[in-house]
């Protein structure tokens, strides 16, 4: 015990740090990701799209053209990754929310079961 700095970790004890939840903080991300980026994202390519499919008119019949198609096919490619992964993200916060809510409702249940022993019970 001599060893212990008495100010370790996030416990008042000295003892491990405690786990926390922000339930409200995640579905606030989710919601973000949903109403904001995830639009923000797909509106912002179609521009960039339309810009792009003009500039290949506009070369056409040169080998800027195809470079510019190139681009064209792999700038659509990350949005589609990009637009996936807010996507699994926001699930993500989403589900953690949920099992975090799950296990405290269960932890809760498992204590409320437990109760101490009477010294009446021994007769």
């Amino acid at each position: 015990m001599n060893q212990l700095d008495g100010g370790g970790g996030a416990g008042t004890s000295g003892g491990p740090p405690h786990l926390a939840t922000a339930p409200a903080k995640k579905k606030s991300a989710a919601n973000t990701i949903e109403n904001e980026l995830e639009p923000d994202t797909a509106k912002a390519a179609k521009v960039a799209d339309a810009a792009t499919t003009a500039a290949v008119g506009g070369f056409e019949g040169w080998a800027t053209a195809a470079g510019l198609k190139t681009v064209e096919t792999t700038w659509d490619n990350q949005v589609k990754n990009l637009l996936a992964r807010l996507a699994s993200e926001k699930t993500a916060l989403r589900g953690t929310a949920v099992a975090f809510s799950r296990q405290e409702l269960d932890a809760r249940a498992r204590i409320a079961g437990v109760r101490p022993t009477s010294s009446i019970e021994k007769y």
